[in-house]
């Protein structure tokens, strides 16, 4: 979906109160086609959650490598992961090997979780955040431990005052990004 559909959505379902003080921003770069976009929320003109993809990689690769060269983390491998390995490498792959590579595998997976949870999104994480928020519900949207559904389902015109009041317990454990648009919503009743 372009970006140009996908904000005019978003905007559809917008709550009244936030008409106007939040919006959603992209640019992106025609005549460079690998120079990387920025998408952000704005509130009040004022940028409040960047997603740049600028830096993405290298903090993730930053971020991979403390957790593989750090002797205090304990990544446990299970059989069924390093059984996993072994169908992907077709049994070509010594047995004593097979423990590094599921190991390195759930290292990657724990560094974008970890990244994932530091809000350091991009464009594309945004895109598709969106398209999924559009497919749920509000519940799976509120309920979720994805950061974007949760900011874009608390600024949704269908959750309503009573829902908002009775939330305050729940966004205590939340992250600030969430408390943030969850404060501002709740502002706004």
């Amino acid at each position: 979906m372009s970006w140009s559909k996908l904000k005019q959505q978003l905007e559809s379902f917008l709550s009244p109160s936030l008409n106007g003080r939040v919006e959603y921003r992209a640019t992106s770069y025609r005549y460079l086609p690998d120079k990387p976009g920025i998408c952000y929320l704005a509130v009040d003109k004022k940028n409040v959650l960047n997603m740049s993809d600028t830096a993405g990689p290298i903090r993730w690769y930053q971020t991979e490598q403390e957790i593989k060269n750090d002797p205090n983390i304990q990544v446990p491998v299970t059989p069924d992961e390093i059984e996993a390995v072994r169908k992907d490498t077709k049994g070509t792959v010594p047995e004593d090997r097979l423990q590094v590579i599921a190991r390195n595998r759930k290292i990657t997976e724990l560094a974008k979780e970890l990244l994932s949870a530091q809000t350091a999104l991009s464009k594309s994480n945004f895109t598709v955040a969106a398209t999924a928020y559009l497919a749920t519900s509000i519940e799976e949207s509120l309920e979720s431990r994805d950061i974007l559904l949760n900011i874009l389902a608390l600024m949704d015109r269908r959750v309503g005052k009573k829902r908002m009041l009775n939330m305050a317990e729940t966004m205590k454990l939340k992250h600030p990004a969430v408390q943030y648009f969850y404060e501002l919503r709740r502002s706004m009743l």
